[in-house]
């Protein structure tokens, strides 16, 4: 083997050892699975698991009622839960049960709410938000896999047409 060779195919092996895409794919994918696995109250206390939701496109938001932004989206996350009624939205409130009662009397939304409580960060983190910042939307595709995720209030007219793109695929 030539020394030429035998760099060509260090740098191969090497390039492959410390490429972090497969890592990394492969842990999202770990964490959207076990994210998935997982079960919420609905407002009347009812165990939702988030596995129900699977096989279609779905749009988790985080929220709590004491975020503005948060507060300030949701009508705009109503309108497009209604303009795509093929796709899933749910909103899990990083908040108290109590709480989101309250809210709900000033604003509605059309979608499901469920309540994680203050123990939902650490959720949010692990799919990606590692600052744990509100709030905070995952994309999954129509396969239960992270498609796109957004921290901060989404832009009502990118996510339109994020969402009909992921619509027509």
């Amino acid at each position: 083997m030539n020394r030429r060779d035998f760099l060509r195919q260090g740098l191969v092996a090497s390039a492959a050892a410390l490429s972090p895409v497969p890592l990394l794919a492969a842990s999202q994918n770990d964490a959207a699975s076990a994210f998935l696995a997982k079960s919420f109250p609905d407002l009347e206390g009812a165990s939702v698991p988030l596995s129900s939701y699977a096989g279609r496109p779905l749009i988790v938001n985080f929220w709590a009622t004491w975020c503005a932004p948060c507060v300030k989206e949701m009508p705009d996350l109503d309108e497009l839960s209604r303009k795509y009624p093929d796709m899933h939205f749910v909103g899990i409130a990083i908040d108290t049960q109590a709480n989101v009662e309250r809210f709900l009397k000033k604003v509605q939304v059309s979608y499901p709410l469920l309540v994680a409580g203050h123990g939902g960060i650490e959720t949010m983190k692990a799919l990606g938000n590692r600052k744990g910042g509100l709030p905070y939307t995952v994309i999954f595709d129509g396969q239960s896999k992270v498609a796109r995720d957004i921290l901060g209030q989404v832009d009502p007219a990118d996510l339109d047409a994020y969402l009909a793109r992921l619509q027509a695929a």
